[in-house]
């Protein structure tokens, strides 16, 4: 019999009045998901979402966005679309202070807004660690901007061909590796391509198969991966690069570029809380088993911006995987909270990993299955297509990718 989660009080600080919602801050893949599994549940409470951006982004499908083999609705539909008679209220706006004594919290459009249960799902950004020239020069690759940013590069670069073009990518970790891959199929050899990680190899979190897969990819597109490498700075048409490890250790190099994408790393800011809460070295939240904040009774955090630990004490991975079987968990314990009944302990169930590895190919370990090539890339699909928010949507998508079944890919905008 699982043990409940201890916790010295399990209710909020003020009893919950009947219109207080649940409100969920961030519509990112833990606070989406939560509301959507909270607003399935019989009798559920009612929920309101806040979030500033008008869309959800899929963010594993991005790749396949800026390749044309997916379209824009599929990968980021609409919120008031997905919320449509669902039961959850959404409101465009961002929370920058949360007062867990009032069980009150205040937005950047000024509003005061009461709950009677708060989840923090606020997610992570893009960092530049402070180099210079990162924030103003490179591309990032976390929003649809990004993308058609880097749409109209790879158009530029392939409409006028010169020797010896190069973009760089910073960050040889999932992100890098996947996007590296796509640009280079989209870019069909006009381009060098440069892959710069700071540490001894590429996705040094992966599977031994799916690591030996992406190194494989790498090679047969001719992509350039450069390891113990640390970027100094960047300028115009140009990267500063340090070597970190062997006999040239500390040298210098120019690497001239006609663009940079930045995916080397993330950061998280959660709101202010008072009480203050408690963070632990990265700036995350420290939660409970039931994904309760430690000393903060009735909020409760998910997703990057919160610290979760595994059966044997290891904090969680930052991954879309984590976050989507979080949302169920916590949905049940908010029921659970607001019935003044024990919580829950999240249990993570690790189903293997999957990365995209150019147009049409991918590579996957999970669940006794160890594949590589077009077989995986479809199997992902079908995963991910199961991972969408809602049926409504899953459906929709669903229709369109049979309708595409034999046409030719769509070339991206």
């Amino acid at each position: 019999m699982e043990e409940p989660s201890k916790h010295p009080d399990n209710t909020s600080p003020q009893p919950p009045g009947p219109t207080r919602p649940v409100l969920i801050a961030g519509g990112g893949f833990g606070g989406l998901y939560t509301a959507l599994a909270l607003a399935s549940r019989r009798h559920h409470p009612p929920i309101l979402l806040v979030e500033p951006q008008e869309r959800f982004l899929f963010l594993p499908l991005l790749y396949e966005l800026l390749s044309g083999e997916l379209r824009g609705w599929e990968v980021a539909p609409r919120y008031d679309t997905l919320l449509a008679s669902r039961g959850v209220a959404w409101l465009r706006d961002r929370i920058t202070h949360v007062d867990a004594t009032a069980s009150c919290v205040s937005t950047e459009q000024g509003r005061e807004l009461t709950y009677s249960r708060l989840v923090i799902a606020t997610g992570s950004r893009g960092t530049s660690y402070g180099i210079p020239g990162v924030e103003e020069l490179a591309i990032p690759f976390r929003s649809l901007a990004d993308v058609e940013r880097l749409q109209e590069l790879v158009k530029h670069l392939r409409s006028r061909p010169r020797p010896l073009q190069r973009l760089a990518l910073v960050g040889a970790g999932p992100s890098g590796v996947e996007l590296a891959c796509k640009l280079a199929d989209l870019l069909g050899g006009s381009t060098v391509i440069e892959l710069i990680e700071q540490g001894a190899d590429l996705l040094p979190q992966a599977r031994a198969f799916n690591r030996e897969q992406a190194r494989s990819a790498l090679l047969r597109r001719d992509i350039r991966l450069r390891t113990h490498t640390k970027v100094l700075g960047l300028e115009p048409g140009r990267l500063e690069l340090a070597l970190t490890a062997g006999q040239q250790d500390g040298s210098h190099e120019t690497l001239p570029v006609d663009g940079v994408i930045w995916t080397a790393g993330v950061t998280v800011a959660p709101p202010p809380i008072t009480p203050a809460a408690l963070l632990d070295g990265r700036g995350r939240l420290l939660c409970e088993p039931s994904l309760e904040l430690e000393q903060t009774p009735g909020v409760f955090a998910l997703g990057d911006v919160a610290h979760s630990a595994d059966a044997d004490g290891a904090a969680l991975a930052a991954t879309a995987q984590v976050a989507f079987q979080q949302a169920d968990c916590l949905a049940d314990n908010l029921l659970r909270s607001l019935e003044g009944e024990p919580l829950q302990p999240f249990h993570w169930n690790d189903l293997g990993e999957m990365i995209s590895l150019g147009i049409g190919e991918a590579s996957l370990t999970g669940l006794g299955l160890t594949l590589a090539g077009p077989a995986a890339y479809r199997i992902r699909q079908l995963t991910y297509l199961s991972r969408l928010p809602g049926l409504p949507h899953q459906l929709r998508v669903a229709a369109g990718w049979l309708s595409d079944l034999g046409s030719p890919l769509r070339s991206p905008r």
